[in-house]
């Protein structure tokens, strides 16, 4: 394995409360606790010396690794071939429902399918990002790393019977240790338990350990057995619909954009985000997905979250925008950001910020995102109560107050504000379904104001956003440059997918943001975003891509840009945020984003083959672009 592993080449696990990432050769590189958006206990994807791992794999260099999940779970399984023997790891973190808790496992369980393997495990903790130090006491159980301010992690060990010793071969390191164990065909009930705030070291009796293993399989199963999907694409949709819920903070509802930090946008540049947070954007559409699967248990915690952040902001606006772009998981709302000066970032890419600078932007896109969301969960079964409705109404009237102004717009750009078409297009979004609601349950609302604002904003788009030298609506009122977030018009029907105007917007999109079925957002040479450098193509857009190509009536073109997209997933399914130039993954991993606007896609796409199926036309495959 590489010093920096490839993006793609890691598998997510999680509790529900926070998650970790495992490469392909079995290490623990990325892993925060006690909630998604804590310091981090492993971290050497972003600094292979200082940031700390828990590596498991055999003691001989030359193997070959492969990696799955357990079939419809997120148990994730580690295989190790070598002459002698075939070896596995499975690690789960076992699923926390309840409310928040300081203690949290990473469950790691070994077994030998065939010959013999001598496994070497490795811990170095590093814990608040690399910046604390710590001690290290090692007992016959196992072990434990405790760092000021309370923060401790313990080594338990399963062993086979009472009398078993656990871990051969430990030796001491600087700050963590290494140990050894032989294990022949058959054996299995070994392994570790790491356990956050875990007290004393124990030796874990086998039965526990499969225990755990079963208990958190049946939870992913029953889980996934709740789904209403019976589409052509079952497989890719369910694992992204694991995903989301992976990344959704279970005490609040509250999902987050991604599971990591600092990953960039380009191999060493500067475009490196912390994605551990909630962006209203993000959750709205995620809740979106998964509703439309089936799953609203999880649309209506969601939906509590933010009546409570819409409760808030609508007493606290005072002329002020109601709502924040984004929140952490609790619903609070300090991001300050702040750079990592020690860390050297995956492949030097610098500088690594945690906390988000952008929470403090003008994002007017967020309203409309919002009220969607809050539609569709109302469509099916959601309703909103009486105290949400009224602050939904202070928020809406702002909005239609508000709306004519410039914003930084949805890429959260740090070049300045404009008039983006994004934004405006969504303030209309958020008018349109709130009126909508206020006419389908007879709830009181300035539906006049509403409706002549939102009438306003359509012209507008229409005048403005459209650009006749490019015939396409355009990123902003004052540019020539395309910008793929506007591919949501015909989903979110603010234009007919087969209007000429928006036929015509596709057509250039084609020829200047589609690379052989890849889309960027927009071209930052061309529409400068006060950041150097440049991105790969934005996953996403791809996918919303492939939506508005099967709402158009480019059927086959939409079908082979989809199962050219699954051809960019990892070997599990899962996405980062953008694709570079050779295919490889770039950006926060895996990215709710991504794996939402998939689960849409595939479920308009099924919609779409469907119907030219009741018709009888044949797929024709061979006339696609």
């Amino acid at each position: 394995m590489d010093r920096y592993p490839d993006i793609a080449r890691h598998g997510l696990i999680g509790d529900l409360q926070t998650a970790a990432l495992v490469t392909t050769d079995g290490t623990i590189d990325f892993f925060c606790c006690p909630r998604f958006d804590s310091p981090s206990v492993f971290c050497s994807l972003l600094d292979a010396d200082k940031g700390g791992y828990c590596r498991i794999s055999p003691v001989a260099d030359s193997y070959v690794s492969k990696q799955l999940y357990f079939p419809n779970t997120a148990a994730l399984i580690t295989r190790f071939m070598t002459p002698d023997g075939v070896g596995e790891v499975q690690d789960l973190m076992p699923v926390i429902e309840g409310p928040p808790t300081d203690r949290h496992r990473l469950v790691r369980y070994l077994r030998v399918a065939r010959g013999q393997m001598e496994f070497v495990l490795e811990v170095e903790p590093r814990f608040d990002y690399g910046r604390a130090t710590h001690t290290v006491e090692i007992t016959d159980a196992g072990a434990v790393f405790r760092a000021a301010g309370g923060m401790e992690l313990t080594l338990h060990t399963t062993g086979r019977a009472e009398d078993d010793q656990g871990l051969a071969s430990v030796e001491r390191t600087k700050n963590g240790l290494r140990a050894t164990l032989t294990m022949r065909e058959g054996e299995s009930g070994r392994g570790v338990v790491l356990e956050w705030m875990g007290g004393q070291p124990k030796v874990v009796p086998p039965a526990e350990l499969q225990r755990l293993a079963d208990d958190t399989a049946a939870y992913w199963k029953g889980w996934l057995g709740q789904s209403t999907y019976t589409g052509r694409f079952r497989e890719v949709v369910d694992r992204s619909a694991m995903t989301l819920k992976l990344l959704t903070y279970q005490p609040t509802g509250a999902p987050v954009a991604a599971a990591t930090l600092g990953l960039p946008e380009q191999a060493g540049g500067e475009r490196n985000w912390d994605y551990r947070f909630t962006w209203i954007r993000d959750g709205s559409l995620t809740m979106h997905a998964l509703s439309n699967l089936g799953y609203l248990e999880e649309a209506a915690r969601f939906g509590a979250w933010m009546r409570d952040r819409v409760t808030e902001g609508a007493a606290a606006a005072n002329g002020a925008s109601p709502l924040k772009i984004m929140y952490r998981v609790d619903g609070s709302s300090d991001l300050t950001e702040e750079i990592l000066d020690h860390f050297e970032g995956w492949r030097g890419s610098r500088p690594v910020r945690i906390g988000n600078g952008a929470a403090g932007q003008l994002q007017l896109d967020i309203y409309g995102e919002a009220a969607d969301a809050i539609y569709i969960g109302d469509s099916h079964g959601l309703p909103i109560a009486y105290q949400g409705w009224q602050a939904l109404t202070k928020v809406i009237d702002w909005v239609a107050d508000n709306w004519d102004q410039p914003d930084e717009g949805v890429w959260e750009t740090r070049g300045g504000r404009r008039d983006f078409t994004y934004g405006r297009f969504q303030c209309w979004v958020a008018l349109d379904r709130a009126i909508k609601l206020a006419q389908r349950h007879g709830r009181p609302a300035n539906v006049a104001k509403w409706v002549a604002a939102r009438d306003q904003l359509y012209t507008q788009v229409m005048s403005r956003g459209w650009n006749d030298k490019v015939k396409a609506f355009t990123q902003h009122y004052s540019t020539d440059v395309l910008d793929s977030s506007l591919l949501l018009m015909p989903i979110e029907d603010f234009i007919s997918p087969t209007d000429p105007l928006w036929l015509s917007t596709m057509d250039a999109m084609d020829k200047q943001l589609v690379s052989d079925s890849l889309v960027y957002r927009y071209n930052p040479a061309a529409s400068p975003d006060g950041l150097h450098g440049d991105e790969g193509t934005f996953s996403l857009c791809t996918f919303l891509y492939v939506d508005a190509l099967a709402r158009a009536g480019r059927l086959d073109d939409a079908v082979l840009t989809f199962e050219k997209m699954a051809t960019y997933g990892n070997h599990l399914g899962l996405y980062s945020e953008e694709i570079d130039s050779t295919g490889g993954q770039l950006g926060n991993f895996p990215q709710a984003f991504t794996h939402l606007s998939l689960i849409n896609s595939a479920i308009t796409l099924n919609r779409e083959l469907d119907r030219r199926a009741a018709r009888g036309v044949e797929p024709a495959l061979a006339s696609a672009r």
